[in-house]
């Protein structure tokens, strides 16, 4: 199969003209950086049950990759971040205004090459997620910006419409050029909550994503992630890990000393506990449907909880 990480994927079929290269340079820069996406192996895997044919199986990689990729930039510049990918986030090398040019004409070209596979189910789909990604960065955003921690329920509703959305819109669409009816709905929705929360643990935790993205550059970002919410709840009266938050610090000392707080509040061995029940849940329901071990391995490549996820959103 042809490398997604690829720049003539994201050009127009018909060839690129020198206008678009320039307009696409934002994305060229970021695809040099090691992206491994999980989207990509979850299709192989789901298409283990689905059954389309491979040519079929490619486009939707590569128009689901534009998505993400396209997702991801405009992502970097909502949350202010430095880095993706080991480098520097493609806004601070391009501007915001070029970056954000590039992720829309991105964007575009995607749901242009979906709408080119001649199924209007499969193109409504497409944009039903879009629009759902949006919200749910969106509502993220209304609550770092008003400083409002959302119920534990109100964040993996969230995270349902920013990542499972994701998950589910990959299986809806190769559903359209499959005889498998199954629901998977309920193993999508696990998949991108599992992901998520672990990503977001590990951008405290992990020592990759200090590579990756700056030591716990969810504090900086002001964000709520399960083990901030669960501290916060946890004991409302206490406001030391508020007020760390609140000024989305750069300082190390300052954020290691939050992270000795998460630890010391419970917070971190909760958000491992809710990763277990995910973990065992996804694979009940893999089992459920049939057995896939494609999708088995991918959970099993995930469980050591300090290696670097795939998703990083």
């Amino acid at each position: 199969m042809t490398s997604v990480n690829n720049i003539n994927v994201f050009y127009p079929l018909d060839g690129a003209s020198e206008e678009d290269k320039k307009i696409l340079e934002p994305i060229e820069y970021i695809l040099q950086s090691p992206i491994v996406q999980i989207t990509n192996n979850l299709i192989l895997a789901f298409n283990y049950w689905l059954k389309i044919p491979k040519d079929k199986a490619q486009e939707i990689i590569e128009i689901t990759h534009m998505l993400y990729i396209a997702d991801v930039i405009l992502d970097d510049i909502q949350d202010n971040s430095d880095k993706r990918y080991g480098i520097a986030a493609a806004h601070s090398v391009y501007g915001i205004a070029r970056t954000t040019s590039a992720a829309h004409c991105t964007l575009f070209s995607a749901l242009k090459r979906m709408a080119n596979l001649q199924h209007f189910e499969a193109l409504k789909i497409c944009i039903e997620m879009v629009l759902d990604a949006f919200k749910g960065q969106g509502i993220e955003i209304v609550w770092r910006d008003n400083f409002t921690c959302p119920s534990e329920e109100a964040y993996k509703n969230m995270i349902e419409k920013k990542i499972s959305t994701f998950f589910h819109m990959c299986v809806k669409v190769m559903q359209q050029f499959s005889t498998c009816d199954k629901d998977f709905s309920s193993l999508t929705r696990t998949l991108g909550l599992y992901f998520q929360i672990r990503d977001d643990y590990c951008n405290l935790r992990s020592s990759d994503y200090t590579e990756e993205k700056g030591y716990s550059d969810d504090l900086t970002e002001g964000k709520f992630s399960l083990a901030i919410i669960h501290a916060l709840h946890s004991k409302p009266e206490d406001n030391e890990i508020k007020n760390i938050l609140r000024k989305r610090t750069k300082n190390i000392e300052m954020k290691r000393h939050c992270n000795k707080l998460l630890e010391e509040c419970g917070s971190f061995e909760y958000t491992r506990k809710v990763l277990e029940e995910l973990n065992a849940k996804a694979r009940a329901e893999i089992d459920r449907l049939g057995g896939n071990p494609l999708l088995i391995k991918i959970l099993d490549d995930s469980d050591q909880l300090g290696h670097k996820n795939t998703l990083l959103l």
